[in-house]
């Protein structure tokens, strides 16, 4: 075959003078097609942008909506995995193998984790007619037991159809230390916190690069960059000067923060004038009935993912900048959204370390207000607590995860100067996820393909509403669309909806349906069940049709054993890893699993006087384990949610070839009043050349997590597990590291589910 796998079209003789030359026609888009730019937003909930109702800075979402359209209705699937799944391929995501999150594979049709080769991505199906694709920023739809150095690397970007990506795979990182891919190499970032690095304008610097060498390499193709930030997804990471700017912002509260939201929605006609308030999520308590100190506390949190969104907006403004120095802005379709509602993984109180919460190390408010300052900095991993979520989600109940509004109803932006001429209109129809592709499609004038790469390929479920763009009276969606998330469930149709909270662990035949008349009722909050009990039955059973033609089921709401089957069949009885000097970063998915169990690390070295560095370092500021040098000795340091328990050798280390350890064991298994339920008391011990040389007794331990930065061996790149400056590279000869499993895990599988959870 040739290229383009054509059948060659000349001719062959014995010569070049009896041969006939051809060649290929050069693919060619649709006269005019658009540019194509998705920014996407993580864990922003409805209310957030400033043209929804938030007093949050966002003057650049706000020129591209007055320059374009509002969409009230558009809604997610309620995780970040799933809904990148549905608008990546136009499909429902249990349809297209993602029906949780892209950490586990439950072993059903529905649930692998992974976007199925049936259900091509958009930057497959535009790649025949000539489009250059590009994919910056959170990825969040492969496997992370597929994300180390080895693979399979056919669910990154590039083996989905993007000819360049430049990002991360996990659900979260580090925005001054994040882990990174370029195309499909773990790279080192380009900065530190100290230099002023943040992943945000990282991210936006390689958006403008990719545009420009594709302005520069091929004007007359079209291309679609995908931005998906970090922001505004746990850690909350912004300026200090930023997050102190919000703090008189947000000192009245949620509850009044709520109020003054929903009065500018009805001001701007985002909802309608008989909207009315929910009542406050279930455990969320008035705002007047915590302490002052609480209340600080509570204000900085909010500031810091305030600030980050904030932060995001300025150097967005620095991408559509460009767009219109280069000539493109009025023939690119922008698109700013978000993938769920805001999250609830920062509970009742918030974080400002959740590394150390989730490993059973409480933070007390004494300690969370000593640490105030540090909010939004390397050495934190902060999110807000539940109020300000749901102020996030204002007038919606609820939060990411849940499939009432809260959870799946997010802000939708659109603007095209050269096709949108109702500038600054709203749009009040249905839209779901899956319906993007659809819609971009109709709009470029293709038709989805049946066939990629040899694969037949499953039918689009999502409904193009192009039309809306023009006319705001077009025709509503027909198509009933369901929901489900961990057992969560919903369906809507006609502009009805009947929804079910399910509590997780609970028959889901005990589950309460709820009917709401959302064209009458935005907020869901007059239940009519009991009123129209025959059309809450009709939908019902259309639920139970529609899950079983899009691979929902089996329901399954053990999200805590969904992670550690997936960790246990991965590693399956491997006990012993091997890791070589000049190996690169290993993501903690694939790294050696130490958590609840005894181990041992052994490093072979060749040390002189003076040597130092790090041997081996798993996580960074927020919580981890290093086994490094320093001062002639070796030293060991547990650090569980900057809680550090260090021991350091009882002797020198000799010079020339040795052995240098860790060996830690399980003492007990006890419930601690300090630590709350079963964490337990260990000990670790140091080894030089197969000797004791030093040891630690400790409750601390990792429980249920380590950190979700990965591991290093040689040193600690990034964000630092010590108090040595990363990456503190070992400055002797480094020949290999030996992690051994000397017992089964005995972690507690609730409390696993529920720090894992936290990442997403």
């Amino acid at each position: 075959m040739s290229a383009g796998d054509k059948p060659f079209g000349g001719t062959i003789g014995k010569t070049v003078k009896e041969s006939k030359p051809w060649w290929p026609e050069a693919t060619s888009p649709p006269a005019g097609s658009p540019n194509i730019l998705v920014i996407l937003f993580d864990d922003v909930g409805f209310s957030d942008f400033g043209c929804y109702g938030s007093p949050i800075r966002t003057p650049t979402i706000d020129r591209l909506a007055a320059e374009g359209l509002r969409y009230s209705g558009f809604h997610t699937t309620a995780m970040c995995s799933t809904t990148r799944a549905a608008l990546l391929t136009g499909r429902n995501h249990h349809s297209v193998g993602v029906g949780c999150l892209a950490n586990f594979d439950s072993g059903y049709p529905g649930y692998r984790g992974k976007i199925a080769r049936e259900a091509g991505t958009i930057a497959e199906m535009l790649k025949p007619h000539g489009y250059r694709s590009y994919m910056v920023g959170k990825w969040h739809v492969t496997p992370l037991t597929e994300s180390g150095a080895t693979g399979p690397v056919d669910g990154w970007p590039l083996g989905r159809g993007f000819d360049r990506f430049y990002g991360f795979l996990d659900a979260e990182t580090d925005q001054y230390a994040p882990e990174l891919i370029l195309d499909n190499s773990h790279v080192d970032p380009p900065g530190t916190f100290a230099g002023g690095y943040h992943l945000t304008s990282d991210l936006v610097d390689h958006s403008i690069r990719f545009i420009a060498d594709h302005l520069a390499d091929r004007p007359d193709l079209p291309w679609l960059t995908w931005l998906a930030f970090g922001a505004c997804h746990a850690p909350h990471q912004a300026p200090f000067d930023l997050i102190k700017s919000y703090d008189p912002v947000f000192t009245q509260g949620w509850d009044v923060e709520r109020e003054q939201r929903m009065t500018r929605q009805k001001e701007m006609g985002i909802v309608p004038q008989n909207t009315r308030m929910p009542a406050r999520n279930d455990g969320v308590r008035a705002w007047v009935q915590h302490s002052a100190d609480e209340q600080r506390i509570f204000t900085r949190l909010q500031a810091a993912y305030a600030a980050m969104l904030d932060h995001a907006d300025q150097h967005l403004a620095r991408l559509i900048a460009f767009l219109e120095r280069a000539g493109v802005r009025d023939n690119t379709i922008v698109l700013v959204l978000s993938d769920n509602g805001a999250s609830q993984e920062g509970g009742p109180l918030g974080f400002i370390n959740a590394m150390g919460p989730y490993n059973l190390w409480p933070e007390p408010i004494a300690e969370k207000l000593a640490r105030i300052d540090k909010i939004g900095g390397p050495d934190t991993h902060s999110n807000f607590p539940h109020g300000w979520a749901m102020a996030e989600n204002t007038p919606l109940r609820r939060y990411k995860q849940n499939t009432h509004g809260g959870g799946i109803r997010d802000p939708f932006v659109i603007s095209w100067p050269s096709r949108i001429k109702a500038a600054g209109e709203l749009r009040h129809r249905f839209v779901h996820a899956c319906d993007l592709v659809p819609t971009l499609l109709d709009l470029i004038g293709l038709q989805a393909p049946g066939e990629i790469n040899g694969v037949a390929q499953m039918p689009l479920e999502g409904t193009s509403f192009a039309a809306s763009i023009d006319d705001a009276a077009a025709p509503p969606r027909l198509r009933a669309q369901y929901f489900e998330m961990f057992g969560h469930r919903g369906l809507w149709k006609d502009g009805w909806k009947a929804v079910a909270y399910h509590p997780p662990g609970t028959p889901f035949d005990g589950d309460k349906w709820e009917l709401f008349h959302l064209d009458d009722d935005f907020s869901e909050t007059e239940d009519l069940a009991a009123r129209d009990p025959d059309r809450l039955n009709a939908m019902i059973e259309l639920w139970w049709r529609e899950a079983e033609a899009h691979k929902v089921l089996p329901l399954d709401d053990r999200f805590a054993p969904r992670f550690a089957e997936n960790a246990a069949r991965f590693h399956g009885r491997r006990r012993r890893f091997v890791f070589h000097h000049g190996m690169g970063h290993v993501p903690t998915d694939v790294a050696p699993d130490v958590r609840s169990r005894n181990y041992r690390i052994e490093a072979d070295v060749e040390i002189a006087g003076g040597d130092e560095g790090v041997l081996i370092a798993h996580g960074d500021a927020t919580s981890g384990y290093s086994l490094y040098i320093r001062d002639g000795r070796l030293v060991h340091d547990l650090n569980i949610g900057g809680e550090h328990k260090v021991v350091t050798s009882d002797r020198a280390l000799p010079s020339g070839a040795c052995k240098l350890g860790i060996e830690v064991k399980r003492l007990s298994r006890e419930k601690t009043p300090a630590m709350g339920v079963g964490m337990g008391k260990s000990s670790y011990t140091l080894i030089i050349d197969g000797a004791p040389a030093g040891s630690i007794e400790t409750h601390l331990g990792f429980a249920t997590l380590i950190s979700w930065s990965g591991l290093d061996i040689g040193r600690d790149r990034g964000s630092p597990v010590s108090d040595y400056d990363a990456p503190f590279e070992f400055t002797g000869k480094l020949i290999r590291v030996i992690v051994e499993m000397q017992s089964p895990q005995a972690l507690d599988g609730e409390h696993v589910g529920r720090a894992e959870m936290a990442r997403q």
